[in-house]
């Protein structure tokens, strides 16, 4: 896996999970108290490295057009599930294929009909491409919620989190603009803890530079004009905000 997932990383998810439709960049920004412009480019990378793979909606198929949907368990070899489960796409009715772990009956195929004919004539077109139906049914109703270890960690009590701040006390999570006479300005994040520019419990979530997402590791430089989100449990002090420019670095 060549892409961790941070704090923002996880709440951006979780937010995405709960509403992808209706919820935005500045929204997610508000909650984990970051810019806007920080939220789309994580969700570019995210979307980029295969993690973020859509953004399908949750469509209600009978109170859309009295239309039935049909689950149907497949038994297929596990050397010949990809290529089938493309193949099973192309049916016309068919929405949704998942590749289970879980023996032989790995292939779970959701598909949308007008009826139980229409639902036969994909079980048919099913069976037609060698793949044995195990099980069938009708599904009632599903159930979405995002994953909850992802969230702000107070949604055990249903109570969603406003911002970072409030997730985890004096914690802060705070972008800062590197100005062109800052300390840290042409200096690694190593060389900059080093030099104790950056504290201990300081830790860069995000470097964006122009429309560029930048790694943050111990070799990374730091430009002016990087737009850094620093993250620190005891909050960023005045000695961290005088490294990137004081005052005027901050961005409110």
């Amino acid at each position: 896996m060549d892409y961790r997932l941070d704090e923002i990383d996880r709440l951006a998810l979780y937010y995405l999970g709960s509403d992808a439709r209706s919820t935005t960049a500045t929204e997610i920004a508000e909650q984990v108290n970051v810019s806007a412009g920080t939220v789309r480019n994580r969700l570019k990378q995210l979307e980029q490295h295969g993690i973020i793979l859509g953004y399908p909606a949750h469509i209600d198929y009978e109170r859309a057009d009295g239309l039935l949907t049909g689950l149907f368990v497949c038994s297929a070899s596990v050397s010949e599930r990809d290529r089938i489960a493309r193949n099973i796409l192309d049916i016309s009715g068919v929405v949704n294929v998942r590749d289970v772990m879980s023996g032989d009956d790995g292939l779970h195929v959701k598909a949308v009909g007008k009826d139980t004919t229409s639902l036969q004539r994909i079980a048919s077109e099913i069976e037609a491409l060698g793949v044995a139906i195990e099980d069938e049914s009708l599904i009632k109703e599903e159930y979405h919620q995002p994953y909850q270890p992802y969230g702000p960690t107070d949604t055990e009590h249903s109570q969603p989190a406003t911002n970072v701040l409030s997730l985890v006390g004096d914690a802060q999570v705070v972008d800062l603009t590197v100005t062109e006479d800052a300390a840290i300005a042409g200096k690694t994040l190593a060389e900059a803890k080093e030099q104790g520019l950056l504290g201990e419990d300081v830790l860069v979530v995000a470097i964006e530079r122009g429309d560029e997402v930048v790694s943050a590791n111990g070799r990374t430089e730091i430009r002016a004009g990087d737009l850094v989100s620093v993250f620190s449990p005891d909050g960023i002090g005045d000695r961290t905000l005088d490294g990137f420019g004081g005052a005027a670095a901050k961005r409110t």
